[in-house]
């Protein structure tokens, strides 16, 4: 990567990767890293149990997860316009601000998850048919995708917080929080997918339930924590709704509109890719639905990074210290193709420990499965500078319409095509269509490398 010389007089570039950095990186990446992991286990631990069961358990399961995963994404993107603010307003020393981001954040989001719980439960069905149309596959997924779904309200506030708690450089909280609530979707699981304690083994039904119950409980403790520490991210809506003007609902959805539109035709398109496996076979979506939280958990640590990135160059563009934003995100680039390296070839070795644990696999199911392994892995690096640069650095400055223009392009006028057309006209076998669905990444190292060095994506936000 180029890196042009400071605008700063004669300062070197590398005098920027300096001592507050790191400690922003080691405050911030690891513990938004922990909570990445944290919350891409639930998934995992949800597949590994039904694994236990049958294909179709972990088939359906995939189906249902990958639509509350366009739900959730909507979710994220409504909190990383609030993020985005927060984040400017801390680095400004405006609490006022950063408290009336997080609080528009959790209004909006609670809209959302409403809406989506709604939707969920008048065509869960039919949106479920959009994957696949085998009648006991869709019934399983639909009865997941109900149980599950009242999760999202609490996912709303645990979002908007954990938005906030980034801006002010305690994501380790959250990560806290996190934590608990894996654990208790452990112990509901185990009580609630196999019946232990004297309750009913309700099998699919019981991961999903699992899953609400632990979102819930792991929402009211962050409450709890936040009013007995007093708390500036305790929010209260009805001093603050008095007091809202349409300027502040304006500006938060100059960003949040284009950046939830943005996460939400990504998710579609994530929900198209498994649309499209599911035209090789029911192989191809067992194998999918075991590849996806393996795949969301080792890019735990990319997430984590770019998230970071998104704080602390957000927080130089608040103070109005450019070059700084600038080299420092460069060196965020940097470290997260490094990490992604090391996390790709430690994944490989590990292939058949963690293959191991889907005891419920087929021969057949187990030999494609090594082979999506292998594309992953090469995967994982191919996305670290577009996710560093989408995800964190662009984002950071308020550049959300390149943003969604550059995704709504690279996915779905490359990536989708190019994948439908292997599986549906070509024929080709599901691991050569997995290998489509990373040709979207390729295109996006171009647009995000050019829109970087333009600096054009360089704005203060916090007015």
């Amino acid at each position: 990567m180029h890196i042009n010389q400071s605008t700063d007089g004669n300062r070197s570039p590398l005098s920027y990767f300096d001592l507050s950095m790191l400690k922003s990186l080691w405050t911030t990446a690891i513990p938004i890293t922990l909570q990445t992991i944290l919350f891409s286990g639930k998934g995992v631990i949800d597949v590994v149990m039904l694994g236990q069961l049958t294909e179709f358990d972990v088939a359906a399961a995939g189906v249902a997860t990958k639509i509350l995963f366009v739900a959730t994404i909507l979710l994220s993107g409504i909190s990383t316009g609030g993020a985005m603010l927060a984040a400017q307003y801390f680095g400004a020393k405006d609490k006022k601000g950063l408290l009336r981001s997080i609080t528009l954040t959790w209004g909006m989001t609670s809209i959302m998850a409403v809406m989506c719980i709604l939707l969920f439960s008048l065509w869960g069905i039919n949106i479920i048919h959009l994957a696949s149309n085998e009648d006991t596959l869709s019934h399983l997924a639909n009865t997941y995708l109900l149980f599950a779904a009242p999760s999202l309200l609490f996912m709303a506030y645990q979002t908007s917080i954990a938005a906030g708690l980034r801006a002010i450089h305690h994501a380790s909280t959250a990560t806290f929080f996190s934590a608990i609530g894996i654990v208790l979707n452990i112990a509901f699981n185990w009580l609630l997918i196999f019946g232990y304690a004297g309750l009913p083994a309700l099998g699919l039904k019981g991961a999903a339930l699992g899953t609400t119950l632990a979102a819930m409980c792991e929402a009211v403790l962050i409450w709890l924590f936040l009013k007995h520490q007093n708390s500036v991210l305790v929010l209260h809506l009805n001093g603050f709704i008095s007091n809202l003007t349409w300027d502040d609902v304006k500006h938060f959805l100059s960003l949040s509109i284009p950046t939830t539109l943005n996460f939400f035709l990504w998710a579609i398109g994530v929900f198209a890719y498994t649309a499209i496996m599911g035209q090789t076979g029911t192989e191809g979506l067992v194998v999918l639905s075991i590849i996806s939280p393996i795949e969301a958990f080792s890019l735990s640590l990319l997430v984590g990074i770019a998230n970071a990135s998104a704080v602390v160059v957000g927080n130089n563009l608040g103070a109005k210290d450019y070059d700084r934003a600038y080299y420092q995100a460069i060196f965020f680039a940097v470290i997260a193709t490094l990490a992604t390296m090391i996390v790709a070839l430690t994944l490989y070795a590990k292939k058949d420990v963690v293959l191991g644990l889907f005891s419920a696999l087929t021969p057949e199911s187990y030999a494609l499965a090594e082979r999506f392994f292998l594309v992953l892995c090469i995967g994982i690096v191919l996305r670290s500078v577009p996710t560093v640069m989408v995800v964190g650095v662009l984002r950071a400055g308020g550049d959300v319409k390149f943003c969604l223009y550059q995704d709504l392009l690279t996915q779905w006028c490359f990536g989708l095509p190019i994948a439908a057309f292997f599986a549906i006209y070509l024929r080709f076998p599901a691991d050569i269509v997995f290998v489509a669905f990373f040709f979207e990444t390729i295109f996006k190292w171009f647009a995000c490398l050019y829109r970087f060095k333009s600096r054009a994506w360089m704005n203060h936000l916090a007015k």
